[in-house]
């Protein structure tokens, strides 16, 4: 089934040295843009990480230290990327919660304001695990009658997870709308307020801390009561976005005393 669009929708996948969306970088990224005439454009570029690439890591997509030396950064294709990307939706297979955040740190490092929280965001795996729990190589076979050549491509993977998104509205169409609102809605798991969950929406739609000992406990009253925690969460290992979301919270909650 073509998807039904009102603006372009943009598949991506990435390729990085991990999955601390803190600390590993980005080696790869694809993107794949479907606009609302089935029109497409695909984009495929190798990032430079700044960093060693871990064994571990090339075993899975096959990217050497060798193969990025000479590829730019990613602060040097950030403006490019975000221009390519801006006022489209997002989709991806596993992207709410792993290619997302990590795309947001890396556009936060490079200092380019790319407001991924604008876009209706559709997550084909979650869609895929509310209905049948597999993985995407099983899932391109399940919808799409084919094997996945080069999984863990970037451009194999990305392209997959579009053409799986298409079946599955064949595949339920009691159960799903081709319509990019009800998708992102159905595809997401939790009320996510930084991309990396550690502040959710709970059912009075409040901001909530979603990890730790205030775990459940809203965030506005949690630093009026113990300011130290604001300072904590700012010093320690969390997320850019985790900690500008929370920054944004503190300023408001003073404006509102």
């Amino acid at each position: 089934m073509k998807l039904n669009l009102t603006k372009p929708i943009v598949f991506f996948d990435l390729e990085t040295t991990g999955v601390d969306i803190v600390k590993d970088r980005i080696v790869e990224i694809c993107l794949l843009k479907v606009y609302p005439n089935g029109n497409e454009e695909a984009k495929t570029m190798r990032i430079n990480p700044g960093m060693p690439i871990p064994k571990e890591a090339s075993a899975v997509h096959g990217i050497y230290d060798n193969d990025v030396a000479d590829c730019p950064k990613f602060a040097d294709v950030a403006a490019d990327l975000w221009k390519f990307m801006e006022g489209c939706d997002l989709g991806g297979f596993n992207s709410n919660h792993f290619d997302i955040p990590m795309l947001a740190e890396e556009f936060l490092r490079a200092g380019v304001k790319a407001e991924l929280n604008k876009s209706r965001r559709v997550d084909v795996q979650n869609i895929y695990h509310k209905l049948e729990r597999r993985t995407l190589v099983a899932a391109y076979q399940f919808y799409c009658h084919k094997n996945l050549e080069d999984a863990h491509s970037a451009l194999a993977d990305t392209r997959a997870t579009y053409e799986v998104l298409c079946a599955q509205l064949d595949h339920y169409p009691d159960t799903l709308q081709n319509d990019i609102d009800f998708l992102a809605d159905y595809s997401r798991m939790n009320r996510n307020v930084d991309f990396a969950g550690r502040i959710v929406m709970d059912d009075n739609n409040i901001e909530t801390f979603n990890f730790g000992k205030y775990k459940g406990q809203s965030v506005a009253a949690v630093l009026r009561r113990d300011p130290s925690y604001f300072t904590w969460m700012m010093q320690g290992d969390f997320a850019l976005n985790t900690k500008q979301v929370l920054t944004e919270i503190a300023l408001r909650s003073k404006s509102t005393k």
